[in-house]
Order: structure tokens, then sequence, then C-alpha cells
């Protein structure tokens, strides 16, 4: 049994609807999934705000590579063409963890490199597993304290589930 987490944002199109692929398309192996989030790019910042949200997901049959896989399908299904680093898209999925696994495959950095940086990620991440703790980073609820939080808001008018 391998457990995930998947962090998933949109900024381009029916950002809600893109999400939403994200989340059906793993309905089978869906264990939570956090509120929605509104926040303001990383990175490339000339660009229109995402919706951000985090999936824990659980397998017994998918490794971390087969976690990449369906995170690139999805990716795949809601049309996201890769044209610029973190540049405006209609999905991207990311696989932050896998039960504690690491590696430095240039195809797989887990956990996902800039976590330990992206509020983005650990506050939607805290929602759904208070205890988080990123590998080789320590807890999700320190790494937060260090980080700017504007920018960051909760929309309780939207619902992954």
């Amino acid at each position: 049994m391998t457990r995930a987490v998947l962090s998933i944002g949109s900024n381009l199109g029916d950002r809600l609807a893109n999400l939403l692929i994200a989340v059906d398309g793993l309905t089978d192996v869906l264990e939570a999934a956090s509120p929605v989030y509104e926040t303001r790019p990383w990175g490339l910042t000339d660009q229109p705000d995402f919706l951000n949200a985090v999936l824990l997901v659980t397998d017994a049959g998918t490794d971390e590579w087969g976690w990449l896989r369906r995170a690139q399908e999805l990716e795949q299904r809601a049309g996201r063409v890769r044209t610029e680093h973190w540049g405006p898209r209609t999905l991207d999925v990311d696989v932050v963890t896998v039960d504690g696994v690491t590696s430095d495959h240039p195809d797989l950095l887990l956990p996902h490199p800039g976590t330990p940086e992206r509020a983005t990620v650990l506050i939607p991440w805290l929602d759904v597993d208070p205890h988080a703790t990123l590998p080789g980073h320590g807890p999700a609820r320190e790494l937060l304290t260090h980080l700017d939080t504007t920018g960051i808001r909760r929309r309780p008018d939207l619902s992954l589930g």
C-alpha cells in the first residue's frame, strides 16, 4: 500500500472544472481532498491566479513512478501544454511525496522540489493531514511558520467533493 500526496493547481480556463478532472480521475484511490484555495502565481508572477488543492491518495499497486504516470495522464486529459516553466496551465498535478520515498531522478524528484517554500502546497496539505511531514525537511506546520501566506485565501464557495 502506498500513500501519496498530490498537489493540484489550475489558472487557465474553468479552473475548478480542471481541478475536478484530477479528482474524478483519482476517485478509485482518493482518501481525502483539501479545501480549494485561490493563490497568487509562484515563480512567474505575470499570469492569472491559481486555484490549488491537495489530494491524499492510496493504492496497493502504485509506486512513485505509477503516481507520476497518473499525474501526467490527468494533466493531458485537461489539455495541459508545457510551454513555459512556471507558466500558466490548465492543470498541474505534482507528486509531492510518496511514503517518504526520496528520489533524485531528473524525471521524478521526491519530495517535490520547492515544496518547503510553497505555502500553496503546505496549507491545503495540513487541512487533510494535520501531522504532515515532508521527508528530509520536517513537519509541514513548522515549514509554514517561515513563509509568507498573504495572497492565499480559502474559497469556501468552491468544493472538490
